[in-house]
């Protein structure tokens, strides 16, 4: 099996530089037209310049492929929708979207600033909110679309001074979650790639000398290419880095059933072990599914 793109089209945001450029080269040497997005401003997302995209475009076509660069600020709904008109004047549709772009103002939350959290999450979180926004009609219409939220192991697991970017990352899964339910008809398939990779933004978290050597952005775009092609799974958060490649799944212990008179929180506490016992856990693909675990508890005493 080999995986090809050929006739699709895909916008890659935050493709100036780093991961964003590694995805959409891949992309386009595998036969994807690619609308090559990138602000050009710097890790905190200041400023701005049509360099960087315009750059990869080069790059691209210098290659035999096809491609169009593109300035807009996901976080503008209006600057994001005219670059989807842009991609369908083009080539008429839009089949892939890879949610990439991202910006850093790292602090202690301590130390935080509010305006400078809201910044990052209105990028990360409302910049895939606003490009799959955009999308979204089209691959309905189509009944096919393959999206890529950009999770991150800050946002599933915590890491120090980095609330802002946890907290965004960590909400993009919450939007993946129930998008793939709404999408699920029309063949739209949604998932999310934790990458760990050497790039501009993280090469002051890397304090490892050989990590610019063993992890490439190219190692995580090996993942993001499964995640984007015909056969591509939904609802799956792929981390990737270094070679490396897994799978995160959020479990729901079995719990336990408390009789009314027995609802204390001392009783909770009292069995606390039963209600932490991994032993019948499972994924749930629901909301729906914990309130009727609950209930089949509830009329089984």
């Amino acid at each position: 099996m080999t995986i090809r793109f050929d006739d699709r089209v895909a916008i890659v945001t935050g493709a100036g530089n780093g991961l964003g450029k590694s995805h959409a080269l891949a992309l386009a040497a595998r036969g994807c037209k690619v609308v090559v997005n990138d602000l050009g401003g710097a890790v905190d997302g200041s400023g701005s310049s049509a360099t960087l995209a315009e750059q990869v475009v080069a790059e691209i076509k210098a290659a035999g492929g096809e491609a169009i660069a593109n300035g807009a600020n996901v976080a503008n709904y209006d600057e994001v929708d005219a670059m989807v008109a842009q991609a369908k004047a083009e080539w008429g549709r839009v089949d892939i979207l890879i949610n990439n772009a991202g910006i850093l103002r790292d602090k202690s939350f301590a130390k935080a600033d509010l305006d400078n959290f809201r910044a990052v999450v209105e990028v990360h979180l409302m910049g895939s909110v606003n490009c799959t926004k955009a999308v979204w009609d089209t691959m309905r219409e189509q009944e096919y679309g393959r999206i890529v939220m950009t999770t991150s192991a800050s946002g599933l697991y915590g890491n120090f001074g980095q609330a802002s970017y946890g907290a965004a990352k960590m909400s993009v899964i919450g939007l993946m979650n129930t998008l793939v339910l709404e999408g699920h008809k029309y063949g739209i398939h949604i998932n999310a790639l934790a990458p760990s990779a050497y790039t501009r933004m993280t090469a002051d978290i890397f304090s490892d000398e050989s990590a610019e050597e063993l992890m490439p952005p190219e190692a995580v775009t090996t993942g993001l290419l499964t995640l984007c092609d015909d056969e591509a799974p939904t609802r799956t958060i792929l981390a990737a880095g270094a070679g490396g490649y897994a799978t995160t799944r959020i479990y729901e212990t079995d719990g336990i059933y408390l009789a009314p008179e027995e609802r204390t929180p001392e009783n909770i506490r009292a069995r606390w072990a039963e209600v932490e016992d991994e032993a019948g856990q499972r994924v749930l693909t629901n909301a729906g599914q914990q309130t009727q675990k609950f209930l089949k508890k509830n009329k089984a005493q």
